[in-house]
């Protein structure tokens, strides 16, 4: 049965790289959540201005279908800070696995400004702390550290994969 997995969590806590060794170990394709946000989201957050609901159910509903339509193994990153976000991604995709990494506010803010070419501004972390709803409880769900290296945190996947698939 292909795997289905959503790595998440907010800005700065390295979804993209974590999300990019999975799919390499697991052969699976990738699908990075940021590329599918709508153009007039992009430029609402350069400009430092939080999503609402209403820009983020297109780009939730486009994910959902990507990650469901895909016959083969998938990693999809996004940062579905609401516990309403993922249901609806689930909705989509019963069978998605949630990977949350977990970071620090100073750690996050720290990593984003740190970035010198990425859009989303440093400003917005903050504003995503407020927004979050960790997945606590959810099924399904397998909470990583960000402070751990790339290598321990797939191993940790790996193994948790294997154990409940």
């Amino acid at each position: 049965m292909p795997r289905k997995l959503l790595v998440m969590g907010v800005s700065g806590c390295g979804k993209s790289s974590t999300a990019a060794a999975l799919a390499r170990a697991l052969g699976a394709l990738m699908i990075e959540g940021d590329d599918h946000h709508l153009a007039q989201s992009q430029k609402k957050m350069r400009r430092g201005i939080a999503l609402d609901d209403a820009d983020r159910d297109p780009w939730l509903d486009r994910l959902g279908a990507l990650a469901a339509e895909s016959t083969g193994h998938v990693v999809v990153t996004c940062s579905a800070l609401k516990r309403r976000y993922r249901e609806r991604l689930r909705a989509a995709e019963p069978a998605l696995l949630i990977v949350y990494i977990d970071i620090t506010p100073e750690e996050a803010r720290a990593r984003v400004a740190a970035r010198t070419s990425h859009w989303f501004p440093a400003s917005l972390v903050d504003n995503q702390f407020a927004t979050l709803e960790p997945p606590v409880d959810e099924p399904a769900t397998l909470w990583i550290d960000a402070s751990w290296t790339i290598e321990m945190q797939c191993e940790a996947v790996l193994r948790w994969l294997h154990r409940c698939c």
